[in-house]
């Protein structure tokens, strides 16, 4: 194989330069940054790039995209700290075939090196009548696999009699979560639809990190009446309760457009939030809707803090549904608009649930509440992902000894956050804007202990766990725990557990 590498450090460029001579590959060149990479690339047309992702001027995955905007399909090895790794998965989705870790294992660098040889060899060794069946080839172009260069177009041409810039209709059939147990039926359905027109080609394609069926059209009449004649359908399986996921449909300028063209529909898919699941989303039609202003319902934020704090189940799921249905008035929101809001409506319930002591905050992956709401194409998607969060919300049971104060709560709170700096009650009292006698007072009524009581067991039973779950020293522990003296910590301990730190240790050890 012909490789480049673009690295910019050179010890790196020559290792690699060596260790590709010694398994037998040609060195093509190299370049110290993307920018002259993507030049030598397109002169040298190898079958193998290496590239550093961090590089000055133009970066590896700026380098990717240009050599995608190109129409450039070959293999790519991406290189990566480990604190890159982000940077990484943006370069698997734009087509790289292998990413390594810095520094680079040897045995690593070649096992990447043999599998893309033997795509390779295989790539090679492959016909155009051996390309397999439309829904193959459209699906490697689809997904980068395969580019198609005049031999696939003449093979498309004279089996499929698929012209070279013959226009092509893209339909996306979103499933969403339910993608695994509905793509067959999916599927079905479409078939089913579609072999009535005797007028139509098509193929269908599963595109599993999408959770979509891609249906490309590539033989029709016009492209209104098709999109009317999807629309109706549309209507007629909805009216009949049977209608799957949202659509949305896209017209590439030839087979080879195809994969530019699902991933700008796919970005406008989540206009069904708005639009509703009854609607065709025509681009680039969409781009010209009408939309309102989409004020935050700050009142239904207010609402709902205050049943999370009365603690019933009921009245919470009211106000969730109550803000659910603020976006479903009529009205046409931008969908950014709409996630920007549960965005603000869930980290306000984050905040409020933490505060007082009733999130599951351990099981809580906000990055993955962000993830579900920002990549949200569905309205009820939404749902679920503030269905999710409720769910690790501990709501108080009518007992009494669950029966608690805010301001109580909060002060636990603070105590949890805080115990090792030694934060006082007339502190918290200053925070929570009331004085320390109530605080004292009402503390003392609901915990039934006084503060400092409840914060000195707290520091004991913290310093419970470092004493049989580490190895630190009793000092360390002091400190750790809040207490700048070690031998007033051990006299701490002993009044509580009856135990000196030391001993308590030797009974679990």
């Amino acid at each position: 194989m012909r490789v480049v590498v673009v690295e910019d450090e050179i010890r790196i460029r020559e290792g690699i330069q060596g260790l590709l001579e010694m398994m037998g590959h040609e060195f093509a060149g190299a370049a110290e940054n993307g920018k002259e990479g993507l030049e030598l690339i397109q002169r040298l047309c190898p079958d193998l790039v290496i590239a550093d992702i961090r590089m000055p001027e133009m970066d590896g995955l700026e380098m990717l995209r240009n050599m995608r905007q190109k129409g450039i399909r070959i293999k790519v090895i991406i290189l990566s700290a480990y604190s890159e790794f982000s940077y990484a998965k943006q370069a698997m989705k734009l087509g790289v075939t292998e990413y390594l870790l810095k520094p680079i294992s040897v045995d690593e660098f070649s096992k990447a090196i043999h599998a893309i040889e033997a795509q390779h060899k295989k790539e090679q060794a492959a016909q155009p009548e051996t390309l397999g069946t439309l829904e193959q080839v459209a699906a490697a172009i689809l997904y980068g696999q395969l580019m198609p260069d005049l031999s696939v177009e003449e093979y498309l041409s004279g089996r499929y009699g698929i012209l070279p810039g013959q226009k092509i209709v893209e339909i996306c059939v979103y499933l969403g979560n339910e993608y695994r147990e509905k793509i067959q039926q999916a599927e079905r359905e479409w078939g089913q639809m579609l072999k009535g027109r005797k007028d139509l080609g098509y193929c269908l394609i599963r595109a599993d990190y999408e959770q979509s069926l891609l249906v490309m059209v590539y033989r029709f009449g016009s492209l209104q009446e098709l999109e009317r004649s999807i629309q109706y359908w549309m209507l007629a399986k909805s009216s009949s309760a049977g209608r799957l996921g949202s659509v949305g449909c896209i017209e590439a300028e030839g087979i080879c457009a195809i994969k530019r063209g699902f991933e700008t529909l796919y970005s406008y898919m989540d206009w069904n939030l708005t639009l509703g699941q009854d609607v065709l989303i025509a681009y680039p039609k969409v781009q010209k809707v009408q939309t309102a202003v989409c004020v935050y319902p700050i009142e239904l934020e207010n609402r709902m803090k205050a049943e999370l704090c009365l603690g019933d189940m009921e009245r919470v799921q009211k106000a969730a549904g109550e803000f659910h249905g603020y976006f479903t008035d009529g009205k046409i929101y931008a969908p950014k608009d709409v996630k920007e809001c549960y965005i603000r409506f869930i980290w306000a319930i984050i905040h409020i649930t933490n505060e007082i002591d009733m999130l599951d905050y351990a099981s809580l992956s906000q990055q993955k509440l962000l993830d579900q709401v920002m990549g949200a194409k569905l309205f009820r998607e939404l749902e679920e992902a503030l269905g999710e969060l409720l769910g690790k919300v501990r709501l108080r049971a009518d007992t009494e000894e669950e029966v608690a104060h805010l301001t109580v709560r909060r002060t636990k709170s603070m105590i949890h956050e805080f115990y090792q700096s030694g934060i006082t009650l007339d502190e918290i009292a200053l925070k929570l804007n009331v004085t320390p006698e109530y605080l004292s007072m009402q503390f003392h009524k609901e915990v039934g202990e006084t503060y400092t009581s409840y914060l000195k067991n707290y520091r004991v039973n913290k310093a419970k766990e470092l004493l049989i779950g580490t190895q630190m020293k009793q000092y360390e522990i002091a400190l750790e725990v809040g207490y700048t003296d070690s031998k007033y910590f051990s006299k701490v301990f002993r009044e509580c557990t009856g135990y000196s730190p030391t001993d308590y240790r030797k009974m679990y050890k």
